[in-house]
């Protein structure tokens, strides 16, 4: 693989991870609600969810998922209800009195709930069918080896994308944890909004 195709692709991915989408208002989300620490946690674990998609792009799954309705369409309806599983548990969640303390969940498992959102996430796969391919070269040696390679330009990208996301909702969060109620509300509409944009996601990259 060329330098200049390597450059290409990193310009191009740049402006994809740096654009808002579903991942970064999940992280936002987690980030307002419960600060830094879950900001980066969901962040890292996005990615690593996107890890998952480097493997099975180049084993040709993603391929034979984007391919097959049947199992698209169990994809996006599996990715949809989760989402919005976690928005109504966000806003089913009640508030405590004023002054007591709030037991935030485990950093463990907001990593592991960014690592299902991203796995279960179709427009992911179709990312990885319309987009990296156009890079790959097969002339230029084995593909699985040239996607693993320009995944992991996308993965490194998109954690420095995540990571800024975070720390700046974190930031925000911080500076109004008086209004709990308010940081609930925006959580569970995201998680809601995300889920409703799973279910209406087409099969056939645009």
């Amino acid at each position: 693989m060329s330098m200049s195709t390597l450059t290409a692709f990193a310009a191009a991915s740049l402006v994809l991870v740096a654009v808002p989408g579903p991942n970064h208002l999940y992280i936002v989300a987690r980030s307002v609600a419960q600060g830094r620490p879950a900001g980066l946690a969901s962040a890292l674990g996005v990615e690593i969810g996107t890890l998952c998609h480097i493997a099975a792009a180049a084993a040709g799954l993603s391929y034979v998922v984007a391919q097959s309705a049947t199992l698209f369409e169990m994809l996006k309806w599996a990715g949809a209800a989760y989402l919005i599983y976690l928005g109504i548990r966000t806003l089913l969640t009640r508030d405590r009195p004023e002054g007591q303390a709030v037991k935030a969940q485990s950093l463990w498992r907001v990593l592991s709930e960014g690592v299902v959102v991203n796995i279960l996430n179709p427009k992911v796969v179709l990312f990885f069918l319309a987009f990296l391919p156009q890079f790959v070269d097969p002339a230029a040696g084995s593909v699985p080896l040239q996607i693993v390679v320009l995944g992991l330009v996308l993965m490194s990208l998109g954690l420095t994308s995540n990571i800024l996301y975070a720390l700046f909702a974190g930031t925000l969060g911080s500076r109004i944890k008086g209004h709990m109620t308010g940081l609930r509300w925006f959580s569970g509409v995201v998680y809601l909004g995300l889920g409703v944009a799973t279910a209406f996601t087409g099969r056939r990259p645009l």
